[in-house]
């Protein structure tokens, strides 16, 4: 190892904000747009962390791109109008102990912060502005530029922009879509218990049930790294 700064990259949905309240309701007004029965909510939440059409692809096979490409806009629409009238503390709340542990993380000059998130950029821009989170993260990679995950292309341009090695990296998700990613991009994996997957599923280096324990979870993969 060396001595450059660590590398920690963030999931959104499921690791730092809970909202699920409102995917699956954009989810079911997508389907509706269709004609189609809503998906059930464990379907919904088994497909956080895709891109978009990706995860409506996986809900809905039988329709064709055209139809696939109306649900994704009515989908982005409908998630749009609930920001906008309820704000992201409402619609995507942090979860306990996220905003202390990124602002002591954010202070360490050891550190660098990143995102890689299957959420678009005009997602994730109202999502750090609603929260106050922008200057957070110095690297932030979204759906529209890359293959959804697992596919490590997010994770390789969060290597490619900040200069970190693979094994001065880490990935902290709540789905097996993170920990998959992360095994191919070749760096750490921290899995968050209160996510949208089951522990059992997530087959991470490290898992832990509060934020808090994050930097401990971390040092076992840094070795020595506090």
């Amino acid at each position: 190892m060396t001595d450059a700064p660590k590398l920690i990259i963030f999931d959104v949905d499921g690791t730092l904000v809970d909202s699920q309240a409102d995917i699956v309701a954009s989810m079911a007004a997508a389907f509706a747009e269709a004609g189609l029965p809503a998906p059930a909510r464990a379907d919904v939440l088994g497909i956080i962390g895709l891109s978009l059409d990706n995860a409506i692809g996986k809900l809905a096979p039988e329709v064709d791109a055209e139809v696939l490409s109306r649900m994704v806009a009515c989908y982005k629409d409908a998630y749009v109008a609930l920001r906008a009238r309820d704000g992201a503390e409402v619609t995507s709340p942090l979860y306990p102990g996220v905003r202390a542990m990124l602002d002591r993380l954010k202070a360490r000059d050891d550190v660098l912060l990143g995102v890689a998130t299957g959420k678009s950029r005009r997602g994730l821009d109202a999502l750090l502005d609603g929260h106050g989170l922008r200057g957070v993260f110095v690297t932030e990679q979204v759906s529209d530029f890359h293959p959804s995950k697992p596919h490590p292309s997010m994770l390789q341009a969060c290597l490619d922009e900040t200069g970190a090695l693979p094994e001065e990296a880490a990935m902290v998700g709540d789905t097996t879509y993170d920990m998959d990613m992360a095994r191919a991009a070749r760096i750490g994996s921290v899995g968050v218990s209160w996510g949208y997957h089951p522990v059992a599923r997530l087959q991470a280096d490290v898992v832990i049930d509060t934020i808090e324990a994050l930097p401990g979870a971390l040092g076992r993969i840094w070795e020595g790294w506090t």
